[in-house]
């Protein structure tokens, strides 16, 4: 079973910046693609913000495009989110998602609290 930690996560005040991490368990080419997702307070569905396939090809939400880089190191099988410019709206737990390259098998860590105030 594939594990997917994350770290990173705390509290910063608006306008400042976090990085989080996500450390796979399994070789990084495993996977088609992986991700950053996050779940506001008080809402169950989990909102993309990132997302980097096999070829480095990167997608962002319109609302953080422009304030965060997704990246990934291919040797030490971690994912990163880079966010800058935090605004309180960005408060949410911020999930890794990867999804298998072959099967279909989808993967989440267990979140990392994000917390945006003053």
């Amino acid at each position: 079973q594939v594990q997917l930690v994350e770290s990173g996560g705390g509290l910063v005040q608006p306008g400042g910046s976090l990085k989080l991490s996500c450390e796979a368990s399994a070789n990084i080419f495993s996977f088609s693609n992986m991700g950053w997702f996050r779940q506001a307070p008080g809402k169950t569905q989990r909102d993309m913000v990132a997302t980097i396939d096999l070829r480095d090809t990167t997608y962002y939400h319109e609302s953080m495009e422009g304030r965060v880089t997704i990246s990934k190191d291919n040797r030490k099988n971690i994912l990163y989110l880079q966010m800058n410019n935090l605004k309180p709206e960005d408060t949410a737990v911020y999930y890794c998602n990867a999804n298998a390259r072959f099967g279909s098998g989808v993967f989440w860590g267990q979140g990392t609290q994000v917390t945006v105030s003053s």
